[in-house]
């Protein structure tokens, strides 16, 4: 039922938003110069990888953060606990505006279209990440990696890595039908209110 619903509302979303993506790609053709589209291989159900994507809001140039990082060395234990900065330096203008309202995630439409992720769920990891769950694991590739999910409304990048498993955790043991509904409404309050958003 789930995966009905995933797909009839994924290819109804699409056709509704598609003047949005349109808007957005020509932002990003004419005010960056990288590709529109990045992809990146990431960790599914049953431990299978596939390529989710977005919409580019960073340069792609490796340099800029390892120069950051040299000038400010605090910076990087912060990258290294959570795989996220508050300020990154790689995001541009157009990706800025973007993030804001998690705009960046819609490509990730066409990963539920195809059946790779759902509408909600897990946080979609990349291998080296796998380590960090340890025995949680196991538990987190028996389900598909959500657009949104518990971590996204329980404070998103503002939480430490730890309380993202735990949220991953408790989602796919108590996961029902009724807890989708309630983390899809608050993901529009999550969206809105921008909390977390970096």
């Amino acid at each position: 039922m789930k995966d009905f619903l995933d797909k009839i509302f994924g290819i109804a979303l699409f056709v509704i938003l598609s003047p949005v993506y349109v808007i957005i790609i020509f932002l990003l053709f004419m005010f960056t110069n990288e590709t529109v589209i990045y992809s990146h291989i990431r960790v599914g159900k049953n431990g299978r990888k596939f390529r989710l994507y977005k919409f580019r809001t960073m340069s792609s140039n490796p340099s800029i953060l390892s120069n950051y990082f040299k000038e400010n060395p605090e910076k990087q234990k912060i990258w290294e606990e959570k795989q996220k900065l508050i300020y990154d330096p790689r995001i541009t203008k157009v990706g800025d505006c973007l993030r804001e309202y998690s705009l960046d995630e819609l490509p990730q439409v066409f990963n539920i279209i195809k059946g790779e992720m759902s509408f909600i769920g897990p946080r979609p990891i990349v291998e080296e990440e796998i380590s960090k769950y340890g025995e949680s694991f196991k538990i987190y590739k028996k389900v598909k990696p959500g657009l949104s999910g518990l971590w996204q409304v329980s404070g998103r990048n503002d939480m430490s890595y730890d309380e993202r498993i735990s949220c991953d955790v408790e989602y796919i043991k108590n996961q029902s039908l009724l807890l989708d509904i309630k983390i899809f409404i608050k993901t529009f309050y999550a969206v809105l209110s921008r909390k977390g958003a970096y």
